[in-house]
């Protein structure tokens, strides 16, 4: 696995003030317990690899510190709010505008990955599918060749709705770096370890963990196990933001302290990269230029947009201490916003290990009809409300087709002893969306495909009202 020597802060600052750094040489292949965040969902940040590499009191000063360049990567319109503006300035060894022209990648444009939806019928049917296969070891897979698009709807090019893929990788994404002009990716690791080179800094991203790249942010994916598979939901109206607590109050569910941001980081001069490959996903097709610099180059930043992490093993889950089920909203990690208050173009939901204690009700979740769209994948372990449903698998229930309990799930909660149980086999989760999605004809057509998914629910007997 190649390794990249850089240069990266140890202290972790915060405050908008300029505070003392130390510097220590690390290796893409040391990610671990060394490496250091910054804590706090949505804050403005401030990180140099380098004392003195940020500017004092300005953006961009006629000369930057070190003969940096100043750039700016802008999350949203210049003229929206400043409360939901995103933005960072990033100071750099090369501006980024310094590449070779983009060219369409036709050798790599297999029609896996789709970004406009508009053209695909859709099919009403309930759906399953097992664990994405992992390439075989003679076969070299990185990230950007192990993605495949699952579902979606709308289209990326008006900046309306959003996608669903899985992805299964043997190998780092050595030589290449991605950019995605599309959207946001909220990425589910199911199975090994990544970790994720950005911009702006590293993340080691753990199944039971996710990470968020916001759009437009270069990155690359370093396996730290010989084969991963995962989840990743993409947005491509907005951004990720936390939901609103509402009569919860002011803590829970997940808490803005737990979400971690990387510190800067940058690639030492002189490395190799004649070699470096700049792959654009725009439109949802690829293209890809040479680059003749490091795309990680970026020795200091500070504001708001950026990528980060979170352990959902931090979740605070809520639910009910009296009787009945509550909706599955309970349990929102992220949402982003549609443009109907209070429909989501996506939320992402878990089910996480949790107590169980109402009385005179039905536990697992309930027969259900929705206007909402519903896409699941398991990480580990089982799901409370069916049986076979496997870690690494998926399944999707568009707006308004029935779903629920199984028979034998519905059998064993509606006899059981209701005491209180605490739920800890598993972890589940949920990509729900205002939007009808619509299977892929990847994933229609897929091998892996669980075409028998619908027997699960034979054998029900008619209610008897006399």
């Amino acid at each position: 696995q190649t390794e990249f020597r850089l240069i990266r802060t140890l202290f972790v600052s915060l405050a908008s003030s300029k505070m003392d750094t130390e510097t220590k040489d690390v290796t893409l292949s040391d990610t671990g317990s060394e490496l250091q965040y910054m804590t706090g969902f949505g804050n403005e940040f401030q990180s140099e690899a380098i004392p003195g590499a940020l500017p004092v009191g300005q953006n961009n000063p006629q000369k930057c510190p070190y003969d940096l360049y100043a750039e700016q990567i802008s999350g949203t319109a210049f003229t929206m709010e400043r409360g939901s503006n995103l933005r960072s300035w990033l100071y750099r060894m090369t501006p980024s505008v310094e590449h070779e022209p983009f060219v369409f990648d036709e050798a790599n444009d297999t029609g896996k990955l789709l970004s406009n939806f508009g053209a695909i019928r859709g099919d009403p049917n309930q759906m399953r599918w097992n664990p994405l296969p992992v390439p075989e070891s003679l076969v070299s897979v990185d990230f950007i060749d192990g993605m495949a698009t699952m579902a979606g709807s709308g289209d990326a090019s008006s900046k309306s709705g959003l996608a669903i893929h899985m992805y299964a990788a043997n190998k780092s994404m050595d030589s290449r770096v991605l950019q995605n002009s599309d959207g946001d990716f909220l990425i589910v690791p199911q199975d090994g370890t990544l970790t994720v080179q950005t911009e702006l800094g590293i993340l080691k991203v753990s199944p039971r963990e996710i990470c968020v790249i916001p759009r437009g942010i270069v990155f690359r994916v370093m396996l730290l196990d010989e084969r991963v598979r995962g989840y990743i939901l993409e947005v491509f109206n907005r951004h990720f933001v936390l939901p609103s607590l509402g009569p919860l109050g002011a803590n829970g569910l997940a808490n803005p302290r737990d979400f971690l941001y990387p510190v800067a980081a940058y690639e030492e001069p002189g490395e190799p990269t004649q070699s470096m490959i700049l792959v654009n996903k725009f439109c949802g097709s690829l293209f890809q230029c040479r680059l003749r610099r490091s795309p990680f180059d970026v020795v200091a930043w500070h504001g708001n947009y950026a990528p980060f992490k979170y352990d959902l093993e931090r979740f605070c889950a809520m639910g009910t201490i009296s009787f009945d089920h509550p909706d599955p909203s309970i349990f929102t990690v992220l949402t982003c916003p549609g443009t109907v208050p209070g429909e989501a173009t996506a939320d992402f939901v878990i089910f996480p290990p949790r107590w169980m204690v109402g009385e005179n009700t039905f536990r697992p979740p309930w027969f259900h009809r929705n206007t909402m769209s519903e896409f699941m994948g398991m990480i580990y372990g089982s799901y409370d409300a069916k049986v076979g449903f496997q870690p690494g698998g998926a399944s999707l229930h568009t707006c308004m087709t029935a779903h629920g309990p199984d028979k034998a799930t519905f059998d064993k909660a509606s006899n059981a002893e209701l005491k209180p149980e605490k739920f800890e086999g598993g972890l589940a989760f949920m990509f729900e969306s205002a939007a009808i999605l619509k299977a892929t004809p990847f994933a229609l057509s897929a091998e892996f495909r669980d075409r028998d998914y619908q027997s699960c629910w034979n054998g029900f007997s008619p209610a008897r009202l006399r």
